[in-house]
């Protein structure tokens, strides 16, 4: 997401380079490329003007410092603007009292049944809540049984009513069903349809006067556009939404919806999808948005996931492994499996300041350990607890049984060496992951 975006705004700031102050006349031009890199992006004219103005009326009013370049100055305030654009601040959603109830709305194909799905599991995993999924789709083939598979999936319950046709009821019935079973969440995932049409918006507007919920969120489909925050001032005319949810960022889309719709709504983006798996589901930070779309990386996301899969009890356990040189395949797994919990090995990697730009042509999946893993698993028990038992005959009963070579095992073997020797040095568990993370980077494995 916003590749094309922060490599526009990349050369903008470029054109600045070597200046030693900013002037009216360089910084027009600047400016004149970067309002051209939001059209680009898909955002709207109006605001994408409106934006240059503002940082054009910053750029001339700073005095910069000798220690400061332009470039690193114009770098500061469009970060800002960027951040303010999209929000300024982080705004939590409410689950407050002894049941929240939130309530979804969108277009058909915007991904609130998924989005459902990833919110009521954040909020189980990381609020301690115990939410009740609520299937008021009843229109969309194979809606209620979706509904009823994330649910399986998650570990929480899903209320139906298959045949009844009417979402009014359905509501009310599992706000009742909720408190009587001991849930403090309700999460209802509503109908949608290809377009806004009346029906759709006496329906959802039905729904919630009938159960009141602390919230509603507006789904869109972040590949859509402009549409969708055309799409959002409608709905959010009816039904005054709480805030807005973005998904498929990790698709192939240039970011406008992101940069406007806040602008538009006046309502806060609250989470962004960035993938299928049912934890693939991040809430919005617009500074560290900002800070990803001019290369910065986003290193306080990046150590909050890492601590999300931290295990102190188990960190006590490698130390002292550490501390004797007993560091096995076993612990080696057990590391991969950490980091691979953390998401999507490219997404991760690019919260790392200067990594997104040098990984852009860079294929790397959730498989880039697979290999690794196939040659640990083709290991005796023995092996994997002693290291030192792997001689010329037993690597190559590994190569074969692996579906790799000889020289992959010597290679793994001899990065598992060094590895060990690396981590024996650190008196702390916690920097496990950054050094096992070179692993795979230009390796096939």
């Amino acid at each position: 997401m916003f590749d094309n975006l922060s490599d526009r705004l990349e050369k903008s700031f470029k054109l600045l380079k070597g200046q030693g102050r900013i002037t009216e006349i360089n910084v027009a031009e600047t400016l004149k490329d970067i309002r051209r890199a939001l059209l680009d992006a898909d955002v709207n004219y109006k605001i994408a003007k409106t934006f240059t103005d503002t940082v054009k009326k910053k750029a001339m009013g700073q005095q910069v410092l000798t220690a400061v370049k332009p470039g690193q100055m114009m770098t500061k305030i469009v970060h800002d603007e960027l951040a303010s654009l999209m929000g300024g601040t982080f705004t939590d959603i409410n689950t407050k009292g002894n049941l929240a109830v939130i309530l979804m709305s969108g277009l058909q194909g915007s991904g609130k049944t998924t989005f459902s799905g990833k919110l009521a599991n954040m909020l189980k995993t990381k609020k301690g809540k115990n939410p009740l999924l609520v299937a008021c789709d009843v229109y969309r083939p194979a809606a209620i049984e979706q509904l009823k598979v994330l649910g399986e999936q998650i570990g929480v319950q899903v209320y139906t009513e298959e045949d009844n046709k009417d979402p009014v009821k359905i509501a009310k019935a599992a706000v009742k069903h909720a408190k009587s079973k001991g849930h403090d969440l309700v999460v209802i995932d509503t109908a949608g349809r290809l377009a806004i049409d009346e029906q759709m918006m006496n329906e959802i507007s039905s729904i919630k006067k009938a159960i009141n919920p602390e919230e509603i969120l507006f789904v869109v489909d972040s590949m859509t556009g402009q549409d969708a925050v055309n799409t959002a001032k409608e709905f959010n005319e009816r039904l005054d939404f709480d805030g807005v949810v973005l998904t498929k960022l990790d698709g192939d889309t240039r970011g406008g919806a992101a940069l406007s719709i806040r602008s538009v709504v006046n309502k806060p983006i609250k989470f962004v999808g960035t993938g299928e798996k049912m934890d693939a589901l991040d809430v919005f930070h617009p500074d560290r948005m900002a800070d990803r779309i001019l290369g910065m990386g986003d290193i306080v996301s990046l150590v909050e996931k890492a601590q999300e899969q931290f295990d102190e009890a188990e960190a006590k356990k490698l130390q002292q492994k550490l501390a004797k040189n007993q560091f096995n395949f076993n612990d080696f797994l057990k590391q991969i499996n950490q980091i691979k919990k953390m998401g999507n090995l490219k997404d991760v990697a690019s919260m790392i300041p200067g990594m997104g730009k040098a990984l852009k042509n860079v294929e790397m999946d959730d498989d880039a350990f697979k290999h690794i893993e196939a040659i640990i698993f083709s290991m005796t028990p023995a092996e994997r607890e002693n290291p030192a038992l792997l001689n010329g005959s037993r690597r190559k009963r590994i190569a074969n049984g692996s579906g790799t070579n000889i020289q992959e095992v010597n290679r793994l073997l001899k990065q598992f060496t060094e590895t060990r020797k690396m981590m024996k040095m650190v008196s702390q568990g916690k920097n496990v992951q950054r050094m096992m993370g070179g692993l795979t980077q230009g390796r096939r494995f």
